[in-house]
């Protein structure tokens, strides 16, 4: 194929996405609020700021939406009965789920017809902790995953579960949000070390075929460096569901581990808002319709963010 060839064939392919149109998640909710909080961090994360000051999760849920994001997820990551129990009171956990839903939807409120066609998220996390795989039964996970969906489904407008570090959790948390009517995402989180493969050690393609028979409505890689993200998508081309990924600011993970708190881990200093830009619209050129960020990717990230995608002439859309 000659050059000229080649270089027709990369528009065509842009063109053919630009039609489709971009999702465009939210940044880093929990390590925003957690910030702006200014607090001594505690295992429960943007929960325990939210228990102390809900003005600063509101706060952070309007500032992504003016940014451009159209799919906003509640600040209950750390809400579950298992992190609850370990670290807080699990009688919480019905309280504290209620509260990130009503706060989200009040700031979808407060902005009026700026923030009409944002969709609220459920957030389906790991139960225990980030970046460590679950060990227990696979009943058990999903009965854990249910209570969370019982709550939150006839609120949300969709569920994303996010870093997932294992297929076994990665189909507990499916199978029970696919028990509602409400649309599914699935976020696997990747290994840095060894970017085709899930923190768990098993491979993308294992995953994949674990997960194939689920009607997802979107397939995604998050809070692993983008360059890892960057590497896992290459594996989701033939897919024909919506799919991409929304990456950290992390340097590294390695430090945090169950039961810790995020102070023991720190911000690259080269991943400024032009380099994030430029990954995520590294993945938009090779097909990924869904983009975001996670820690430590802030609102003015993801304005930049749009700029970028509005500038190269994609639309920017909620989930269909």
């Amino acid at each position: 194929m000659t050059k000229t060839a080649v270089h027709n064939q990369e528009h065509e392919h842009k063109d053919r996405h630009r039609m489709k149109g971009i999702c465009l998640l939210d940044g880093g909710v929990g390590q925003e609020i957690y910030k702006r909080a200014q607090k001594t961090a505690h295992p429960l994360w943007s929960t325990k700021v939210m228990m102390d000051r809900p003005d600063i999760v509101k706060e952070v849920h309007k500032d992504f939406m003016k940014a451009g994001a159209r799919i906003i997820t509640i600040n209950s990551y750390a809400c579950t009965p298992t992190r609850l129990e370990r670290d807080g009171e699990v009688d919480w956990f019905e309280r504290l789920q209620r509260q990130a839903l009503n706060i989200a939807l009040e700031a979808r409120d407060d902005l009026g017809s700026q923030a009409e066609d944002v969709q609220i998220a459920g957030c389906l996390p790991p139960l225990a902790g980030s970046y460590e795989p679950d060990a227990r039964p696979f009943a058990e996970l999903k009965h854990e995953y249910e209570q969370i969906v019982a709550l939150q489904a006839p609120v949300v407008d969709l569920f994303l579960i996010e870093t997932i570090s294992t297929v076994k959790e990665a189909q507990a948390a499916v199978e029970a949000a696919l028990e509602t009517d409400r649309a599914t995402c699935l976020g696997l989180n990747l290994s840095d070390e060894q970017p085709n493969t899930l923190r768990s050690g098993e491979s993308i393609a294992e995953a994949l075929a674990a997960i194939s028979a689920y009607p997802l409505a979107g397939l995604m890689f998050n809070c692993s460096l983008p360059e890892t993200i960057g590497e896992g998508l290459k594996a989701l081309r033939h897919l024909d569901i919506p799919y991409g990924g929304y990456a950290n600011g992390f340097a590294s993970v390695d430090l945090l581990k169950i039961g810790g708190t995020v102070d023991a881990l720190s911000a690259r200093k080269d991943l400024h808002e032009d380099t994030y830009a430029d990954h995520v619209m590294s993945w938009i050129h090779r097909g990924a319709t869904m983009v975001g960020g996670c820690c430590e990717i802030s609102p003015s990230y993801i304005d930049h963010l749009r700029n970028r995608i509005e500038k190269e002439g994609y639309t920017i859309q909620p989930l269909n």
